[in-house]
């Protein structure tokens, strides 16, 4: 059969142009998805946990190894009074996330519960705050967390899932819901209500040997014991005995979880190969997410106690398992800009550096010291607002954008990353609340030398613990503390007796006048001033309850979501990996996932 030329020369163009389509997909497929998404830079946020701001290199130490960090430094803009909005980890992450101091969120406490507790409580960061992670979804961003969240998981069912990060505006989450503590490494010891679980052992065996003597009397005939009272006694001791034995001697199987998205993946997890899976997802996200923009807040476990032990690092310092631990974290930054880098995103990615507070400075045990130092600042984690809990590194860095090696020695917060990331994706902010941040652009470019935060308001729990002023037109950077707490043994510069400082009662001193320092004469907070040695005292006191009074009018009412109501157990509230109460499960291996 003779074939037909124009019929063969058609079907030629036919398969032609289904070739070139074919091809052009394939291209678009690795390339931006329009040119407004070529103009958009990615962001990765790089937050650590406990680092005290004295151990890293470009921050003054000279015995802990921090290159990559330092590298980072040199490459970008180093902030000198970069700080945190509180000296805990859960206040401090919900204010960095939403751009607000956290008690505007409820997030804040009135005791001594000042973190979520449990994975299975009820409190938890409201699905009525935005996070910048929503707003730049918005925008056609792709989001990942990896790492630690300690911000909730659920509110009223195991699967409401009303606090986690996929309602928060993260596409993907892998890491950590609650965080890493001492319940989570055999032999590590104790962290969550150590005193109280000790109270209700003892209360329950006590009443236990009540009854158990009642009951050998009844049954010797010595007294006429009441059956009833029996029944009701051994409800009773029961009851007790469940209240602490179910939530505290499981709580490693509770709490110590690996989540991706809202499945469990791993419970209990596996605590030292956390660091490499944390990076693994990481790496994996960017390679998945390099040709569209993208937002990766990596949010290290390091260097929060217990240390991890790794092959490569243990040993290596000379500031034992801690200061291992700090260099590992440092290689771990440094491997997420090396994957920035071998994926040629460098130009086109703001990342930056910093931890949520500062170091633990009463975690220590008879081998030693555990938590970090915190440099010249006095004070640490949980202390209200002395400067060694609050003052913590920060560092941006965005080749042919950022200036390298430039240094601001202005007063900025945390808080300020929500509005930068937002106005550079294109974002509009909201305006149905009041945002605490400011734009750090222009004072990381050069193009004004003065921050916006003319005062900053510290606080301890939901206490207004202290103001920070920087007078228009001046160098002073003023601190007036309204409270502080009572460190012990005296002469200590920590809470030694309760190895954390709480922020009400007994546990603080009330100043009157308030004591005030200056910050920009004495960073260390060593020498108050008074209306003899500082000729503006009166006019620093007037101007800072000015500010307070003002402060207190952008106040609303919020549900107080670290109430004890919220933050105890509830085994219906608890993710579980298989049917409850038995969770369990191993995750064996780590695979590529579509966001």
């Amino acid at each position: 059969m003779k074939e037909n030329p124009a019929a063969l020369q058609m079907e030629y163009f036919s398969l032609r142009s289904h070739l070139f389509g074919l091809f052009l997909l394939i291209t678009q497929s690795q390339c931006p998805t329009s040119a407004g998404d070529a103009a958009k830079p990615n962001f990765v946020l790089m937050m650590v946990d406990d680092l005290g701001i004295g151990d890293v290199g470009c921050y003054g130490n000279d015995t802990i190894r921090t290159p990559n960090i330092d590298r980072l430094a040199l490459d970008g803009v180093k902030l000198t009074q970069h700080i945190a909005a509180a000296p805990l980890c859960t206040p401090s992450r919900a204010a960095f996330l939403t751009g607000r101091y956290a008690l505007r969120s409820g997030l804040a406490s009135t005791g001594r519960a000042q973190v979520i507790l449990f994975v299975g409580g009820s409190g938890g960061l409201p699905l009525s705050e935005t996070t910048f992670a929503k707003l730049l979804q918005k925008q056609g961003y792709t989001t990942g967390l990896i790492g630690k969240w300690h911000l909730g998981v659920s509110c009223r069912s195991r699967n409401d899932h009303c606090h986690h990060p996929n309602n928060h505006g993260f596409d993907y989450f892998y890491g950590l819901p609650f965080t890493y503590f001492n319940e989570c490494k055999p032999g590590e010891g104790k962290d969550i209500l150590a005193d109280l679980q000790v109270m209700l052992r003892q209360m329950s065996m006590l009443v236990g040997l009540g009854l158990l003597t009642l009951v050998l009397v009844r049954a010797t005939g010595l007294l006429e014991v009441s059956v009833k009272l029996l029944v009701f006694l051994t409800a009773l001791c029961l009851l007790g005995f469940t209240v602490w034995y179910v939530p505290f001697e499981f709580v490693t199987t509770w709490n110590c979880i690996i989540m991706r998205n809202e499945q469990v993946v791993e419970q209990p997890m596996e605590p030292d190969a956390l660091p490499e899976k944390l990076m693994k997802e990481a790496e994996q996200f960017v390679e998945r997410n390099q040709n569209r923009p993208f937002l990766l807040f990596l949010s290290l476990a390091h260097v929060h106690t217990p240390h991890f032990i790794s092959r490569e690092f243990f040993g290596k310092s000379k500031h034992g398992l801690y200061g291992d631990n700090v260099e590992e974290m440092d290689s771990m930054i440094g491997r997420m800009v090396k994957t920035i880098e071998r994926l040629s995103l460098a130009d086109r990615t703001l990342m930056y550096f910093t931890s949520d507070h500062g170091g633990h400075l009463e975690d220590s045990t008879e081998r030693g010291q555990r938590g970090g130092w915190n440099g010249i600042y006095r004070g640490g984690k949980a202390m209200g607002g002395w400067e060694g809990g609050i003052r913590v590194p920060g560092i941006f860095r965005w080749p042919g954008r950022l200036p390298a090696g430039r240094v601001v020695d202005e007063p900025t917060s945390l808080m300020d990353v929500y509005p930068t990331v937002a106005k550079l994706a294109g974002g509009q902010l909201p305006q149905d609340r009041v945002l605490d941040g400011h734009d750090l652009m222009p004072l990381l470019e050069g193009k004004t030398e003065r921050s916006e935060h003319e005062f900053m308001f510290h606080y301890c729990g939901m206490y207004l613990n202290a103001v920070r002023w920087h007078p228009p037109g001046s160098d002073s950077v003023f601190k007036v503390h309204f409270f502080t707490p009572n460190f012990l043994p005296p002469g200590a510069g920590g809470c030694y007796h309760t190895k954390i400082c709480f922020c009400h009662g007994e546990f603080v001193t009330h100043h009157d006048p308030p004591l005030m320092f200056d910050l920009s004469r004495d960073p260390s907070e060593s020498v108050p001033l008074t209306a003899v040695t500082e000729p503006r005292h009166a006019e620093v006191l007037r101007r800072v309850r000015q500010a307070v009074e003002e402060h207190q009018k952008t106040l609303s009412p919020v549900e107080k979501q670290l109430s004890w109501a919220n933050i105890l157990w509830k085994p219906w509230l608890q993710p579980c990996c298989g049917t409850f109460p038995f969770c369990s499960c191993t995750e064996t291996n780590i695979t590529a996932h579509t966001q």
